[in-house]
This record gives structure tokens, sequence and C-alpha cells, in this order.
């Protein structure tokens, strides 16, 4: 899968999904420190990967603007120790591959995955 990691994204995570075999590039890589969320969005369609994010403010960002693409995938877990993330991506990847692929945000929290096509309604 190819994912554009924010900046709550660690390098540890990027690294950990790498390994995974993904393509995953963080922001810090390819844009300046300041980038704004929605340049980040931008960038996102433009490389079409999936935005990777723990900021619910791409979210808003993508319903706003009724955009089919690019999916985000919303991390909103009571834990930020990277092995625990890393846990749960290794876990959820897989089961929603298809799904962000067609265009869709797909928000894991603790014990529940929730899945929602866009544009969001």
């Amino acid at each position: 899968m190819r994912l554009l990691a924010d900046m709550h994204i660690s390098p540890a995570t990027v690294a950990f999904l790498r390994r995974l075999g993904h393509d995953v590039v963080r922001v810090s890589e390819i844009m300046p420190p300041n980038a704004t969320d929605a340049a980040v969005v931008e960038e996102a369609a433009r490389q079409d990967r999936v935005i990777l994010t723990q900021d619910l403010d791409f979210t808003g960002i993508i319903a706003l603007g009724r955009r089919t693409h690019p999916s985000i995938l919303s991390l909103r877990l009571s834990s930020s120790r990277i092995e625990h993330i890393n846990a749960v991506l290794e876990r959820v990847l897989p089961s929603v591959e298809s799904e962000l692929a067609a265009g869709a945000v797909v928000s894991v929290e603790d014990g529940r995955v929730r899945l929602r096509a866009l544009p969001l309604e």
C-alpha cells in the first residue's frame, strides 16, 4: 500500500511499515515542516497515497471538499506507544486495503474499525 505518514506518525512506525512491504513516505521527507494539512492532502492525492494520521483535521478537509481521494487511515487509539500502533497497523491494514484503494476514510479505534466511503455525506 502507498502511504503518506503525517508528522504525528513516528519514523519507527514508517520503518516498520516499510519492512512489511508498504511504500511509505513521511511528510517530513518530502515537504517543509510547516506544510499545511491542505497541502499534505494535495500531495497525497498527487502521489496517489493514503494519508496515515492521528490528526482529525484531514478528515474535515476531505469532507468539506467532497473529495473522493486521497483516502485516510486515521488512528484513534488510547495508546500512542509505537509497539501498540505497529501491532494494530499490522493487523488492520490487510483488512482495509481494498476500501482504501477505492476511496475511504478508515478510523481505527481500540476494538473497532469504522469504514466510510468517499465522498463523505
